[in-house]
């Protein structure tokens, strides 16, 4: 049976992360690619598959296996070169491990890498399993909606979601052709054509509302030649800020700010009694503007008060002047 071909880039990824050589493309048809029933169903799977993790981000190496002759080419991604240097992630490198990261993070990737080594082993490889260090988890993926613009992505699908933007009362619907899924200043954000705008546009993972659906046919876009998605990032997401805060949520509610939380007191006093409450301590959060008021009145800042001020003047200036495109 196929693989899902997420599970299928993932295991490409890790064989030509551990090889110590160049991978002949036999071995890695054999290994990774058993159901293709001739040399041309193979090519155009592969070719595909390395464009795709290219378009991600991942080094791709082409060499031969004997340095004087031009024998059968093979295939390696070296770890120095997937690696970025020892210090702390800039927000904008996050992109380059992304997909390596989502190996130790997701269970399902977890065993596909267990099953990508071990066939690898089986099949006589000369493997290097420290490699796999530079994939250790120093980013998360725990995004409810990542996986679903992941596979879209890969499958170059468009998707429709809701949407809930700063300052607006109620999310909106939006259509979008998934360029890439990165990460900048602490958030995950979804990069593509927005084709409710019919511009180029970012999404925080963390404002949208329920399930991300899958439109139309597969293949039904490409992506522009070129596009840096982490320079697009930069260019059109919110400057964030670093700060440490204290916050009122509603029991059960804002999820976003949970998940960043070093420590929850439940059950405490609340400017309402509609709901219980809870309070939140976020120590070095990054974007708290925008996610406090992404989250509407589920969402209360105690402190510091010039947090306060800024969500309390945007709201404001919300009420007052119609939406705008960001």
């Amino acid at each position: 049976m196929p693989l899902p071909k997420t599970e299928r880039l993932m295991n490409l990824l890790i064989m030509l992360l551990v090889q110590r050589h160049y991978a002949p493309k036999s071995t890695i048809r054999a290994v990774l690619y058993p159901e293709a029933t001739s040399d041309d169903a193979f090519d155009r799977m592969f070719d595909r598959d390395k464009e795709d993790l290219r378009a991600l981000g991942v080094p791709i190496q082409v060499g031969h296996l004997d340095g004087y002759f031009e024998d059968e080419p093979g295939y390696r991604v070296r770890a120095d070169d997937l690696a970025l240097p020892d210090v702390d992630l800039a927000p904008d490198e996050a992109a380059v491990v992304g997909l390596a990261t989502r190996v130790w993070e997701q269970q399902g990737l977890a065993s596909a890498t267990t099953e990508a080594v071990r066939k690898l082993s089986a099949a006589g490889a000369d493997i290097d399993l420290t490699a796999l260090e530079i994939a250790q988890p120093a980013l998360t993926a725990d995004e409810p909606s990542f996986d679903a613009f992941f596979d879209a992505l890969v499958a170059r699908q468009v998707v429709e979601f809701d949407y809930w933007r700063s300052g607006t009362a109620q999310p909106t619907t939006r259509r979008l052709q998934p360029w890439g899924v990165t990460r900048y200043s602490g958030r995950w954000y979804v990069v593509g054509h927005d084709l409710v705008r019919d511009a180029e546009r970012v999404f925080r993972l963390s404002r949208v509302q329920g399930a991300v659906r899958a439109k139309g046919k597969p293949g039904a876009y490409e992506i522009p030649p070129g596009t840096d998605i982490a320079a697009v990032t930069r260019r059109l997401a919110p400057e964030a800020r670093t700060e440490r805060a204290v916050v009122l949520v509603r029991s059960g509610a804002a999820e976003p700010l949970r998940r960043l939380a070093t420590s929850v007191e439940p059950d405490v006093a609340g400017p309402d009694d509609r709901t219980a409450w809870d309070r939140l301590l976020l120590d070095g959060a990054v974007g708290l503007e925008d996610e406090v008021l992404g989250l509407g009145d589920a969402v209360v800042v105690e402190e510091p008060e010039s947090l306060r001020r800024r969500v309390v003047a945007r709201l404001t200036a919300a009420v007052r002047t119609p939406e705008g495109e960001r």
